[in-house]
This record gives C-alpha cells, sequence and structure tokens, in this order.
C-alpha cells in the first residue's frame, strides 16, 4: 500500500503534508503535489494533515489513475521536503472543487527546494 494525492490538491497546494512526510516522499508540480509510491513508507501521517483532503491510500477504489499519476509525475517533478509559500492566493475558492483535473492539471514541473 501506498498513498496518493488526488486531483483535489491541484490550485490548492497546501503544503501542510510535506511538513510532516519522515521520508520526503513529496514531489511538486506547478499546481499541485504528488508522492513518490516507491519511497511512501505507508505511515499515513500525511492524510489527516491535508485540508483539502486530497491525500487517500491507494487501496481506496477507483484511485489507479492517481497511482499512475503519482508515479509518473515523482520522476519528473523535483522533490520537496519543506513547507514553502506556495499555496496559490485562490486556494480556498478552489477547495472541493469538482473535476480540478481536466479543468486545471499542469504537467510543469514546481519550484521544490
Amino acid at each position: 500500500m501506498t498513498y496518493v494525492v488526488t486531483d483535489a490538491c491541484i490550485r490548492c497546494k497546501y503544503m501542510d503534508c510535506v511538513e510532516v512526510c519522515p521520508v520526503d516522499c513529496f514531489y511538486e508540480g506547478e499546481n499541485m503535489l504528488v508522492i513518490n509510491p516507491s519511497e511512501c513508507i505507508d505511515c499515513g501521517v500525511c492524510e489527516p494533515e491535508c485540508p483539502a483532503e486530497a491525500i487517500l491510500p491507494d487501496t481506496e477504489n477507483g484511485l489507479e489513475r492517481w497511482l499512475e499519476l503519482n508515479a509518473t509525475f515523482s520522476g519528473q517533478w523535483p522533490n520537496v521536503t519543506r513547507k514553502v509559500d506556495q499555496t496559490p492566493p485562490d486556494a480556498d475558492e478552489h477547495k472541493g472543487e469538482e473535476g480540478k483535473y481536466d479543468k486545471y492539471f499542469s504537467a510543469e514541473p514546481g519550484a521544490g527546494d
């Protein structure tokens, strides 16, 4: 098992999860984060820290797409190990919005640290 970041993170990117991750398995895209499933130790400390409720265990139904997306982009985006002020100013407006992947997803990398 591993944890995955879903589209609920897109345009929110609060990064609270990064602060608590003991193995630094988060990677930063332009407008979302992903988890490297090979590095995740399944500890689960990140899940309750996410204000957007974007982090879920891959054992939940229907998350195959997100597991693949996390695996792909964690190999392309820079690692992020600490919370930085990258939260978009309109993040709260997008929290809970449906269909964010189709509307806003960007494959561009973030800054990392």
